[in-house]
């Protein structure tokens, strides 16, 4: 089995959006996906992990979630961790740590610059997503983000990978 591919660069072939994976996605989601743009990580057996996607949707609505998680098995165990509380607990420790708050303002401008890069919308201009820079609001935004970034740029999306680790990994296929 190949190994996942995380962090894939916006002009990476892997990161071109096939029809079928259209149809994963909306397997995936369970409804039709809005806005995709492109892949930006794959599971180890070639399934989307995480979509990039416009800032602006076909209908015309802002939307800030540049990178969007949407395989099942991360996506609940995104949801298991934040059941646990697990949000609360590291917006508690950015107030009081220095260090993991600054280093999370870096993941909140990394978020902007990628999404910039899709096309600029007013309406969310210096708004990146879950809850980012002062607080977690949604872990799946910042697992996502940590999977289409690449380790040690979302320092709390790398540790809720961390956290996860016994129940769902990148490099390992649940689909």
């Amino acid at each position: 089995m190949p190994d996942a591919r995380l962090a894939i660069p916006a002009d990476d072939p892997d990161a071109v959006v096939t029809e079928r994976d259209l149809e994963t996605l909306a397997e995936q989601l369970g409804r039709t996906p809005r806005g995709v743009v492109g892949i930006a990580a794959r599971c180890a057996c070639g399934r989307p992990l995480v979509v990039r996607t416009a800032p602006r949707l076909e209908n015309g609505t802002p939307f800030p979630t540049t990178f969007y998680l949407t395989s099942p098995g991360a996506v609940a165990a995104a949801s298991t961790l934040e059941a646990n509380g697990v949000m609360r607990e590291m917006s508690e420790r950015l107030t009081e740590d220095e260090e993991l708050a600054a280093a999370y303002r870096r993941a909140h401008e990394h978020y902007l610059a990628q999404r910039e890069a899709l096309g600029h919308v007013e309406e969310i201009d210096g708004i990146s997503a879950g809850g980012m820079p002062t607080r977690v609001k949604c872990l799946h935004v910042l697992v996502g983000h940590a999977l289409a970034a690449g380790p040690g740029v979302n320092p709390l999306g790398d540790e809720a990978l961390e956290r996860v680790r016994d129940v769902w990994r990148p490099d390992r296929c649940t689909c």
